[in-house]
């Protein structure tokens, strides 16, 4: 995983950072489109670039080329970049207009990218999402992408990144609207507190 050169320094934004973390299964993306279907323009969604095909069963993202990624950090136009699974994985810069607009901006993030993004937006907050192992096996079967090794390895794996202190957690084991509505109220506080 990468992050910003050390030189970067914060950015001011009078609008707030929410990073989503979690591992794959936990119902990150849901999560998101439910807030956004509830909240609508006052949060602002940030649509991922990856360097994957989109495809009827991944996430609502912007492809790129590995070449053309590597070009486009190059140039700067990612606020937060890093490499997972074999992909590389950006956050467009131009989300940072709707941070300097008030917004409540969401992202899913790799928790690997926590220290990163807490060193560019210190205001940020980290909201990990949770679900029992029986539910995210479940959900990772049904997208039929991988195998139930691959499955079960996913299960297995430890998070490296430790969690910084005062991070939310919501537990999205039972049906979506129960986590989806914590989540939505935890934004409506947020949004009252960055106007």
């Amino acid at each position: 995983m990468t992050s910003p050169p050390d030189h970067i320094m914060p950015r001011p934004a009078s609008g707030t950072f929410v990073a989503i973390v979690g591992p794959s299964g936990v119902g990150k993306d849901s999560l998101i489109a439910y807030a956004r279907d509830r909240l609508g323009a006052d949060v602002a969604v940030v649509r991922r670039v990856v360097t994957r095909a989109a495809d009827a069963g991944s996430e609502d993202h912007d492809s790129m080329t590995p070449e053309a990624f590597a070009q486009a950090e190059a140039q700067g136009r990612f606020a937060l970049s890093w490499e997972a699974h074999g992909l590389r994985y950006g956050l467009p810069l131009t989300l940072e207009s709707d941070l300097v607009a008030g917004k409540v901006v969401i992202a899913n993030l790799s928790r690997g990218m926590i220290p990163a993004l807490l060193r560019t937006y210190p205001k940020a907050l980290v909201v990990e999402v949770t679900a029992d192992r029986a539910v995210i096996a479940q959900r990772l079967a049904a997208r039929g992408r991988e195998t139930a090794e691959s499955v079960a390895a996913r299960l297995n794996r430890v998070a490296e990144a430790q969690l910084p202190p005062g991070i939310v957690r919501i537990d999205n084991s039972g049906p979506l609207e129960v986590a989806g509505e914590q989540f939505v109220r935890l934004l409506e506080r947020v949004k009252g507190q960055a106007v």
